[in-house]
């Protein structure tokens, strides 16, 4: 006789395909887990939020072979009854690791490279101090960083802790980024003179734009829609000015107060508190669940000769989760 089958619910894989793609050069992609650790194929127990009642982040099951757990799910997909075959179920058991079980530690190192946003992006850094640490790692072959390489994942719910502070480069402006600058416009929203300091920030869901004045000397709170020829272009969402063209000055500069991965590159120093898991299906020297992510930018080229502008305080400018 043939047991019920129950509901499946099929495992989310934990890194995004252009995640696995980016860190294919250096890891196998073999490092899956899912947002909610329920799985009627894994226990009984039902979903969990990412966040428990006292704001501690539960990541759930994470399957050390995909192979082994895809194999599975075809089993059951064929009807194969759970807990009757122990050549099936003791593989299985043995293939899950609870990860909220892990005990969390505290790493610092230099970044190698990120990819993907706060929601379920991944982090490579290299252990150690930061001037030692980044000219050995940027400089070293491949599969040499590979196996000296941590990476830092965060969860796919957006609630791990990100943020990014530093100076930056022009370069680093891109379409879509939220930016805060101090400003004086006309009717037309062109700026009276070129722009000496901008702020990118990651603004809290409630922060509402406001109408800019023509002829006042204001601070605007805007997405960035072009940078070409050090001519900006900001879209504000408030007032008859809603087109902002700011030409930047020749030493603009750039300060960096956000929970954004994107803006995370190669030589930042970065602080890490998580998880760490090194037995199987972990990449490098080890996988971290991250809670809390501080990354601070390596100093540009042209160090700003000027400090963030005095406008809200941080926690309220940026959105730290």
């Amino acid at each position: 006789m043939r047991c019920q089958r129950l509901p499946l619910l099929v495992s989310i894989p934990y890194l995004p395909v252009y995640a696995l793609v980016f860190l294919s050069p250096f890891f196998l992609p073999h490092a899956y887990a899912q947002p909610a650790p329920y799985n009627p194929y894994a226990d009984t127990q039902g979903i969990l939020p990412p966040l428990a009642a006292d704001g501690t982040i539960q990541w759930g099951t994470f399957y050390k072979s995909a192979a082994i757990q895809k194999a599975y799910e075809r089993l059951w997909n064929l009807g194969a009854c759970r807990g009757t075959n122990k050549a099936i179920t003791i593989p299985v058991e043995n293939n899950k690791l609870v990860i909220d079980t892990l005990p969390e530690e505290e790493f610092r190192g230099v970044v190698l490279g990120a990819t993907g946003s706060i929601a379920g992006g991944m982090l490579m850094f290299v252990s150690g101090d930061v001037g030692h640490a980044a000219g050995d790692a940027l400089a070293g072959e491949d599969d040499v960083t590979a196996k000296r390489a941590h990476v830092a994942v965060l969860h796919p719910a957006g609630v791990s802790h990100l943020f990014v502070s530093g100076n930056a480069s022009p370069a680093i402006l891109s379409p879509g980024l939220t930016v805060r600058i101090r400003t004086q416009v006309n009717a037309q929203g062109r700026a009276i003179k070129p722009v000496e300091m901008i702020d990118i920030i990651t603004p809290l869901p409630e922060l509402k734009s406001e109408e800019i004045h023509a002829g006042r000397p204001e601070i605007i709170v805007g997405r960035l829609v072009q940078v070409r020829n050090s001519l900006m272009l900001v879209q504000v969402d408030a007032g008859r000015i809603r087109r902002l063209s700011l030409p930047l000055a020749e030493n603009v500069a750039i300060t960096i107060e956000s929970a954004q991965l994107e803006l995370v590159g190669p030589g930042d120093s970065v602080e890490v508190k998580g998880r760490l898991w090194t037995g199987e299906g972990s990449m490098g020297a080890g996988t971290i669940f991250a809670s809390k992510v501080t990354v601070h930018k390596a100093a540009p080229t042209v160090q700003p000769s000027r400090k963030p502008m005095a406008g809200k305080p941080a926690a309220d400018a940026v959105g730290v989760r």
